[in-house]
């Protein structure tokens, strides 16, 4: 059984218990043969997996960006990166571990990844600050891709954060400042990047390191100015639901792909990349492989032409 069911996963919760209980059962009488039983009952139980997770509406979309067990930056770091090399601190106030990022292979290929990083339990997720990124992360990100650029090496970036850190000492540090300058180095980069929406994408602590040449998008993964929480707040002053507002502001990958503010949407295992890891990493790193060779033969001026012309055209299409 999985560590952890969404409300909308109920009914594959209580299945999967009984199929638990069966188990254990059939383990502990002997002469009791169950697994025609048990194995009915897990078919049936992905049958309503594959049907929960077609129909999902963007609240639930949200749920599942925000799953606790969903792969992280150091997954994918670790399941698609080979002799990764952390680099830290962005040589000007400290080490920000809300975003990470350093040298490796990706299937051969020398590249820079960065990305956020939110942790997997209490320990780790104070380490990462929630994935909230401060000032001197976005300076530590213009200092990788900056190194990548002098080394011709494509970047790799992954985003996963509710938003940039918004305390006092962030704002002290000038956090507005280090994000509007981290989105001008991913517009102004002469090497490929790649921006991988994995989970949530939030605000402007998302777009500083998503200004790339191509911006795929995790099937069930969120990208938005802000939250729905906070949308609720602001514009509706608490009145609504969270629930109300992701449906209004269009933040699910299906929706900001026709308005082509993502470039590709990834498929995702059924019930999500956190319900099989191995399966999420094979279909990204071919997407990412597939995606890196489209954009090899371009020289840097090409690079930053295209890039340009994308960001340009959001918001024209007349949708």
């Amino acid at each position: 059984m999985a560590a952890h069911y969404l409300e909308f996963e109920r009914p594959i919760a209580e299945l999967e218990a009984k199929i638990e209980e069966l188990q254990r059962l059939s383990e502990t009488a002997e002469g009791v043969g169950m697994d025609s039983e048990i194995e009915a009952l897990r078919a049936r139980a992905a049958e309503l997996r594959v049907k929960a997770y077609a129909k999902l509406d963007p609240w639930q979309k949200t749920q599942v960006a925000r799953h606790p067990e969903r792969p992280h930056f150091v997954d994918y770091a670790a399941g698609l990166i080979e002799d990764f090399v952390e680099l830290r601190g962005d040589r000007k106030y400290a080490d920000d571990q809300a975003l990470i990022g350093g040298l490796g292979r990706f299937r051969g290929r020398p590249v820079m990844i960065l990305g956020h990083e939110k942790g997997h339990d209490t320990a780790s997720r104070v380490k990462h600050n929630f994935g909230s990124t401060r000032p001197e992360g976005y300076r530590k990100a213009i200092r990788l891709m900056d190194m990548a650029e002098n080394f011709n090496l494509p970047v790799i970036s992954f985003i996963d954060t509710a938003g940039a850190y918004p305390g006092v000492g962030s704002e002290e540090r000038g956090v507005a400042e280090a994000i509007a300058r981290s989105t001008q180095r991913c517009l102004t980069l002469g090497v490929p990047m790649i921006c991988v929406v994995s989970g949530e994408g939030g605000s402007g602590g998302a777009i500083a390191i998503a200004s790339g040449n191509r911006v795929l998008i995790l099937e069930h993964a969120i990208y938005s100015v802000i939250s729905p929480e906070g949308a609720n707040s602001i514009l509706w002053r608490g009145s609504r639901t969270a629930e109300e507002a992701a449906k209004a502001m269009k933040i699910s990958a299906q929706d900001l792909l026709k308005m082509k503010i993502v470039d590709r949407i990834v498929p995702e295992p059924a019930g999500g990349a956190h319900s099989d890891r191995e399966a999420m990493l094979q279909t990204l790193g071919d997407v990412l492989e597939e995606e890196l060779d489209s954009l090899a033969a371009l020289s840097a001026d090409e690079l930053r032409a295209r890039r340009a012309a994308r960001f340009y055209a959001i918001g024209r299409s007349g949708l």
